[in-house]
């Protein structure tokens, strides 16, 4: 190179990075649209996390509801040393078996909606 001339540049350009996608379909969910095997078996992961979800909550309250009878049992088995076994019934479905099932029902609904993210996540490609 002569020293009039000056270095040719170049300037490399591309897509930037934390751009979104072209429109289109995204390969998983072409795959789901057009009901092939590998989108069925996308689905069924989704539907399998969502089972084992119910499951766990079903099964968290199926062993609550089924303790009941032991708790109500209990004062009977102390010889009647409780005057009245109702407050212990009242307390034990007020103060127990409620907040459970509150805080269970909180938790499935979180843990459907965290599944279902991920499924977007993966269907999309994000």
């Amino acid at each position: 190179m002569s020293a009039d001339q000056q270095p040719r540049r170049e300037v490399v350009t591309g897509v930037p990075r934390g751009t979104r996608r072209a429109p289109g379909h995204a390969p998983a969910r072409s795959e789901i649209s057009e009901q092939t095997t590998l989108g069925a078996t996308y689905v069924r992961s989704l539907m399998r996390s969502q089972l084992r979800a119910a499951l766990c909550a079903l099964g968290t309250l199926a062993a609550l509801v089924g303790s009941l009878p032991l708790l109500f049992a209990l004062p009977a088995t102390l010889g009647g040393r409780l005057s009245s076994p109702e407050p212990l019934v009242w307390a034990a479905l007020g103060g127990g078996v409620y907040p459970v099932l509150w805080l269970t029902a909180r938790w499935y609904v979180r843990r459907a909606e965290r599944n279902e993210q991920d499924f977007t996540r993966l269907v999309e490609g994000r």
